[in-house]
């Protein structure tokens, strides 16, 4: 049986329609207990304050929790570089995703800058539903596949038989824009006037598709 090879490229724009704000918590403290307790009430703080705002209790999610040993450098007495242990250091990342309003963004970055959290962030955009956009994307790819194979097929004189073979990767699509790299939350001194037009996500994938020719 002969067959065709064909591999074809979907390329999408889409507007990302949800505001993803991501929260670093971290803090040094002599004793391991000491440490996971202080965590657990500066997650807890930092939920009420997202309540406090508007938002749901359960909308803030944990993507990362990592506790470690902290040292620092010094010289001793004879000048010589030395380790010396001072306690441990927990670090929790969180999420919060909504759909994309300004209004709301300044309000909880106002919030959060009035409180003594001192916490880190980065601000960045998605889609609600991203396996309808991928789910798109791949049909877009199908269809590019598609119309390659009927093109070649022409020229060659061939016919399209039926499809024997679709290899599709299931790789991972990044559905995300950063506009605004890692920043420590300063205080403002009043609402914070937030005006943020993301660009479009520009995505691609592949599907290469095997027909049979005659």
């Amino acid at each position: 049986m002969r067959t065709i090879r064909v591999t074809g490229k979907g390329n999408l724009k889409v507007k990302p329609d949800t505001t993803r704000l991501m929260i670093t918590l971290n803090g040094v403290y002599p004793e391991y207990a000491e440490t996971i307790n202080k965590s657990t009430a500066e997650t807890e703080a930092l939920r009420e304050l997202l309540v406090e705002v508007g938002f749901k209790s359960s909308a803030m999610k944990t993507l990362s929790f990592d506790v470690d040993t902290e040292f620092e450098n010094y010289r001793d007495e004879n000048n010589d570089y030395k380790r010396r242990f001072i306690g441990y250091k927990f670090t929790h990342t969180l999420k919060v995703d909504f759909p994309s309003d300004n209004e709301l963004l300044g309000k909880t970055l106002f919030t959060l800058s009035r409180s003594n959290l001192a916490p880190e962030f980065r601000i960045s955009y998605t889609v609600a539903d991203p396996e309808a956009v991928k789910n798109e994307l791949i049909g877009k790819a199908v269809e590019d596949a598609m119309k390659k194979a009927e093109v070649l097929a022409k020229a060659a004189r061939l016919t399209l038989g039926s499809i024997q073979t679709v290899d599709y990767s299931w790789g991972e699509i990044n559905m995300e824009v950063r506009p605004m790299d890692d920043m420590l939350m300063s205080p403002c001194a009043g609402p914070c006037e937030m005006d943020i037009e993301p660009d479009d996500i520009d995505m691609s994938d592949t599907v290469t598709v095997v027909w049979e020719i005659t």
